[in-house]
Formats: structure tokens, sequence, C-alpha cells
């Protein structure tokens, strides 16, 4: 067990160096004492790097790395392990390092989800020991589950999205939006953020070839679909569910009916139950590929009853798996919309007026601000703009909420 820890510590230490040069993440976990920080997210959104930067930011304030253990439970050579086997690997780099019994040490867990068990030894160690823990998993629920029956309230979370686009920017050294914002600057971040659409936010694809970016990202959604999907929860109709995620990325910004989904593959000669369709969207949220919005209304059976509108985790995965949407700008516009306000940690909703109308977003910040918006790629046309406007004014009426519509020019602007 010793020897196997030195190999690990000195695979992460050159793994370390190697991120020295990654864009920093725009995200810090809390620096709260006696918590254990986690940070969620789909697979390949940065998770590890984050944890590297976490890193490098403790040995820049003069903490020894010797303090600092780093294990990986996808690694193939730990697979299988339980919560025993666990405990046993950090009490045995006690063992190796025995004065960091005196010191306060920093333990970094990376998906974890794949530890049955695993708060009972993080209850425990944090505990009996000195000791900072930072743990990252790709299951919502896996780890919302473990964290609200075994954690309660000595753990806080926060959520990795790949890139933003100023982290896009940043990654390939473009310039940010300045002022003053003429059109020429307008006309570069248009380009820039066109080229973000396609490319998407996924780090470890930024700088690959536009072919092998296509396919990385097509193996990034196989890999969710084997390892967070199939494998977790035991699928058997791998062809159904495929076609499934298909259906959901090419309606990315469009409500999404269960029953009109069942009724159209029922038709087709597909058995399955709405249970099950129920079942894989569940499953597609938790492993963060897809997120679901509901429609605002004070009844609670309305919003049960009514389609969700879709969402995906990334723009440049959509468009590599489905390939319909370069085009629709509106609709990778309004996609990334949400992903910011996610970013932002407010709730979401969408809205149907009257008269009709469907509004985009409503949002409530966590003061409990509420806000309207109405997203369109371009509205420098008069029939767009007017119409989106009068969903805008209406809405504003019946609810009472302030409003504003973004184009990509006012997106952009935004960043300022």
């Amino acid at each position: 067990m010793q020897a196997f820890l030195q190999t690990l510590q000195e695979e992460f230490r050159a793994a370390l160096k190697l991120t020295e040069k990654s864009t920093p993440r725009c995200y810090k976990f809390s620096e709260a004492k006696n918590i254990i920080k986690v940070a969620v997210g789909m697979r390949r959104s940065g998770k590890t790097y984050f944890l590297f930067q976490t890193i490098r930011q403790l040995l820049s304030e003069s903490i020894e790395i010797d303090r600092v253990l780093y294990i990986n439970f996808e690694d193939d050579r730990i697979l299988p392990i339980d919560h025993k086997a666990m405990g046993r690997m950090i009490d045995a780099w006690y063992t190796l390092n025995p004065e960091n019994h005196n010191h306060c040490c920093y333990l970094f867990l990376d998906e974890v989800q794949n530890v049955e068990g695993w708060p009972l030894v993080l209850r425990r160690i944090l505990d009996t020991k000195n000791i900072q823990i930072y743990v990252t998993g790709s299951s919502a629920k896996l780890l919302s589950k473990e964290i609200a029956t075994s954690l309660r309230g000595r753990s806080l979370s926060i959520e990795i999205l790949p890139y933003s686009y100023l982290e896009y920017l940043t990654a390939h050294q473009l310039q940010p939006p300045s002022k003053p914002f003429g059109q020429k600057m307008l006309d570069y971040q248009r380009s820039y953020l066109l080229d973000y659409f396609r490319i998407g936010g996924f780090p470890g694809i930024q700088h690959m070839p536009s072919n092998e970016q296509l396919e990385t990202l097509q193996n990034y959604v196989e890999t969710v679909i084997f390892r967070d999907i199939i494998e977790r929860h035991q699928i058997s109709n791998v062809a159904l569910l495929k076609y499934f995620i298909s259906f959901l990325l090419k309606n990315v910004g469009a409500p999404f009916s269960i029953n009109k989904f069942y009724n159209d593959i029922k038709s087709q000669g597909h058995k399955i139950g709405k249970d099950t369709l129920h079942s894989y969207l569940a499953y597609l949220e938790d492993a963060f590929l897809i997120f679901a919005v509901p429609i605002f209304s004070e009844s609670l059976r309305h919003t049960q009853t009514t389609p969700k509108k879709i969402y995906a985790i990334d723009n440049g995965l959509i468009i590599a798996n489905t390939f319909n949407l370069s085009d629709n700008l509106g609709k990778l516009l309004e996609n990334q919309v949400f992903l910011d306000l996610r970013r932002q940690g407010k709730r979401i909703f969408y809205y149907h007026t009257t008269d009709g109308y469907e509004i985009d977003f409503i949002t409530q910040d966590i003061q409990g601000k509420y806000e309207i918006i109405q997203v369109v790629w371009d509205a420098t046309d008069p029939h767009t703009l007017e119409r989106e406007k009068r969903a805008l004014v209406q809405a504003e009426k019946e609810l009472g909420f302030p409003g504003k519509l973004i184009d990509y020019t006012h997106y952009l602007r935004e960043l300022l």
C-alpha cells in the first residue's frame, strides 16, 4: 500500500507541474474550516484542473506539498474500492508522513462517488485530523444524497461548468470586450463568440485540430452514456437511450413532453414505459449533460404537468452531436445565457403569457429578486424586435418583474 501511494504521489506531482499554465477557472472553494468542499460537474468540465489550481494556490502560500494528498478514484489500479479500503489508503499516507499528524493537511479526492460509503471515511477524518478536505464528483444525485444523509450541513458544493466565454478568451489569449465598444470591437467579439459556440468550453479540446475536437466531443457524450448512465443504472436499451439524447440535444431551448415523445417512439415500434423515460431524463440531469427548466407558475400541479424546456451543458457539444444548430444562433445564444444564469446560482424558469407568448427565462437570485429575460440573436430586424418586446411588455405587466431583451451585442456589452 505504501509503495503504491508513493507511486500515486509521484504521478500527481508530475501532473500538477503539467497544469501550471492551464487557464485559471473563475471558481473558488469556500474558506470555511471543518467543512468538506465539494465540486460537482460533468466529466471533462475541468474539475480536476480546478483541484490542481486550488493545490497550486496552497503551495504559493508556502504549504508543503508533502501535506497534500491527491487521489483519483477513476484510476483503474484503485477500482473497485469501498470506504474501508479508502480509509486504509489515507491512514497509510499518514504512516508514510508521520509528521503530518502535527500539521494541517489537505486531502483532494477526485470522482469520489466511485467509492461506496465515502462520507463515512470523511466524517471520521474530519473529526480526528487537522485537515481540509476537497472532493469532486460527476453525479449530482449520488453526491447530494450522500451529503444530505451522511454529512448533514458539513459540506459546501459548487458546480463546475465548461469554460465561460471570458474563460474561453483567456484560454485562446484573445482580447475580452473593452471600452470603447465600437463596431471594430463588436466585429471581433462576434467572430470570437461564434467560434466559442462551435468549439464550446470543455478545457481539454481547446487547442485540438477541428476534426479531433469534433470526435472528442462525441466521445464525451459516449463516456457519459456508458460510465454515468448505462453502468450506473444498468440500462439495457442502449439504442433508445442514444436516440433520446440525440433528440434532446437537437431540441435545445424547446419545451419537451415525455408524453409526446412516448407516443412518437411507440408509433415507431419501441416498447418502453413513460416512467422509464422520466428516469432517463433524471439520469441525464444527474450526469450534468442535460438540464430541464420548469414553467413559472404559482400552481404546483401546473408546474409538474407542463413540459419543461431543455438546455445542454455546452454549445460545442450540441453542434458536435447534432450538426443542425450551427445556423440557429438564437438557440445557441439562449443556451449560453442559460448556462451563464446557472453559473450565477440563479433559479431559472420559463413562462407563458396569457396571450400565449413564451418568455425564455424568469430568474430569481439569492436575495429573492426576480427578472424577466428574452433572448434573440439579432434584434436589428424590426419584426423580430417588435415581437420580442410585445412578449416582454406583457410578461412585465402580468408578473410585475423588470425585464430585458438580450441579443448578441447586449450579451457582449454586459461582459464589460
